[in-house]
């Protein structure tokens, strides 16, 4: 797992005051407090708190000299001995009051930033942002030409590290490019890893095989040609090894047929075949695989890399061959990672069904292809995890409630009235909203299903709030809720919902038209709550807002939560679907499980810092 830095934070709130907040580590002992220090202009630091901090790691500062930079930072305090002190975050002279973080961007003309990943490139503790930038995309079942998806990665000072132009062969849409970005070796830096294609361009301005060709047919498809994966160095964008991607469009041909694709994949104009996913696990219990897969409506194929030695070795290639294999057409627009039955080591739970970490089956539960999933614990009077999940296919599970071992159906709504396109929900959500419901409280949106499930499928209202992401936001351990721009409270007791945050009122807008999703939600700064970045209307800037709210609760990071960190992993995934913790949070909750992580911090040269 990557090591991280404290994250400090500091927010010019109204009434001139500054809220700071920072990380609590999942490796960090119980008794770990911590002091606050303030650095003004060119004076010495000067300590905030009287005592060491032992509770939540938040703090109020007042009487500031606005008019000079503000640096702030913690040193951690184990035994009534202070140890060394954190990266400071600095307010600069004069700052705005305002909710959040400003990152300037170098947005190419014509395109949008859209989805993020964060991890730590240059191995100085701290994330950094991997921006995907889309122009004009199409879905799968729509013809026509598309713009070059790009790639970019940024510090959290706006400074550009690199460009990668993925080129005319690759398609752009949200079920085209999943690109992954994590410490696959292991060595304190991440990398990145994507499909690539003749005339892909690296972040050196090396290109990828023939840059005269262009596969595109006269529809806008791309069904010929060879397909690459690559993965790039995160500090440079440089390509350091390319392979075939695998499967191909179809076995030993380069150029196949109408038929032949339709034989393959049930279509021949691509809609079918390239619907692509990607994700991380830990296979083995210790190092990082790369997981990319194609194909969920008929066949599925699904394959597991090591990076070992600056190559891309395959571990494991699963194939769910033809249609009558029970593996075949249970796959979602997104896939989930998590330790289903407790060996140490990671499944991939692939819509419908789930695969051991030997690249097997584990089981099918054969409800077939969803647009939504959910998977953590969230019942917690049962052992293990559960998997919520719904049904497109119009019938008798629309809305399904799994253990995420044995893909035993707990429990399942009929979808009761199909939409315009004859199909069941569309979205689902689990989260833990309503205190007085012991786990995670269950909706849909779709086929005439209304209202909220307990965890034990039990109705327990009629009305239910946005059917999007969540986030932990507020001070208590109920999750909120994330839909567009706005971030909410479920009222449980009148049923409504009460807005807390609203990023259009800053000039934000969210991504993927009306999935309305933030480019990122993550626990990327701060305490153990979560941030939502957004992009400005103009394009030129993502602005990350962070809780000014005060908590009690004192909580390790979630991404050091095994599960919660590879979800931001593949949050940018096709329909794009919020992370949930490992372990049960809700006011009733016990304290989190210790995680069974070791922490590889980077020993080389840091490039100059944030």
């Amino acid at each position: 797992m990557e090591y991280l830095g404290r994250g400090v934070v500091a927010i010019h709130q109204p009434g001139d005051s500054v809220f700071i907040s920072w990380r609590v580590l999942g490796t960090d002992p119980d008794d770990m407090a911590f002091n606050l220090y303030r650095k003004t202009g060119n004076a010495s630091p000067v300590k905030l708190n009287k005592s060491p901090i032992t509770g939540a790691t938040i703090f109020s500062d007042v009487k500031i000299d606005f008019t000079q930079a503000n640096a702030y930072f913690v040193k951690p305090v184990l035994k009534g001995k202070e140890q060394q002190q954190s990266e400071a975050f600095t307010l600069a002279a004069n700052s705005p009051v305002q909710p959040y973080l400003s990152v300037p961007l170098q947005t190419p003309a014509g395109y949008t930033p859209n989805d993020i990943s964060v991890a730590d490139l240059d191995g100085d503790g701290e994330y950094e942002i991997i921006l995907h930038q889309t122009g004009k995309a199409h879905d799968n079942s729509q013809a026509g030409y598309t713009d070059k998806p790009i790639l970019q990665a940024y510090k959290l000072d706006g400074t550009l590290m690199w460009t990668i132009n993925l080129g005319i062969n690759i398609r752009e849409g949200a079920h085209y490019t999943q690109f992954m970005v994590y410490d696959f070796d292991g060595d304190g830096r991440a990398e990145l890893a994507c499909k690539t294609a003749d005339g892909t361009v690296d972040g050196v301005g090396k290109v990828i095989g023939d840059s005269t060709k262009d596969w595109r047919n006269s529809q806008g498809y791309i069904l010929s040609g060879p397909e690459y994966l690559t993965m790039f160095n995160g500090m440079t964008g440089a390509a350091m090894n390319t392979i075939d991607f695998i499967p191909a469009r179809y076995p030993d041909n380069l150029n196949p047929t109408t038929q032949q694709l339709k034989d393959m994949w049930g279509d021949g104009y691509g809609n079918r075949m390239d619907r692509f996913l990607g994700a991380v696990a830990y296979l083995d219990g210790v190092h990082p695989s790369l997981i990319m897969s194609r194909g969920c409506y008929t066949r599925t194929f699904v394959t597991a890399y090591d990076w070992k030695g600056g190559k891309l070795v395959k571990r494991w290639a699963f194939d769910s061959k033809d249609r009558s294999n029970p593996y075949s057409g249970q796959g979602n627009h997104n896939l989930s990672i998590a330790d289903v039955d407790g060996d140490g080591k990671d499944e991939i739970i692939y819509g419908a069904m789930t695969l051991d970490d030997n690249g097997e089956g584990l089981y099918s539960t054969r409800i077939g292809h969803a647009d939504a999933l959910h998977v953590g614990d969230l019942d917690p009077d049962r052992p293990g995890l559960e998997v919520f999940d719904t049904q497109e296919r119009f019938s008798d599970a629309g809305a399904n409630f799994r253990d995420a071992r044995t893909g035993e159906v707990l429990w399942k709504k009929a979808s009761v009235k199909a939409g315009g396109d004859g199909e069941g929900p569309g979205r689902a959500l689990a989260l833990n909203v309503d205190p007085r419901y012991r786990g995670s409280e269950c909706w849909v949106a779709g086929a005439g299903l209304t209202g909220m499930w307990d965890a034990k499928g039990n109705k327990i209202s009629e009305k239910n709030p946005s059917v999007n992401f969540g986030i932990f936001w507020d001070g208590d351990l109920q999750s909120e809720l994330l839909n567009g721009t706005s971030i909410d409270k479920w009222d449980y007791m009148n049923e409504r919902m009460v807005n807390i945050v609203n990023a259009r009122q800053y000039n934000c807008l969210s991504n993927n038209g009306t999935k309305s999703t933030p480019c990122l939600s993550a626990d990327i700064l701060g305490d153990w709550r979560e941030e939502a970045i957004y992009r400005t209307a103009d394009g030129k800037e993502l602005r990350i807002f962070t809780t000014t709210i005060p908590t009690t609760h004192k909580l390790y990071t979630f991404m050091h939560d095994p599960q919660y960190r590879l979800s931001i992993a593949w949050q940018n995934v096709a329909y794009n679907q919020p992370p949930h913790t490992g372990f049960y949070m809700g006011d009733d909750m016990q304290p989190p499980p210790k995680p069974n992580i070791t922490l590889i911090k980077y020993k080389g040269k840091q490039s100059a810092k944030k």
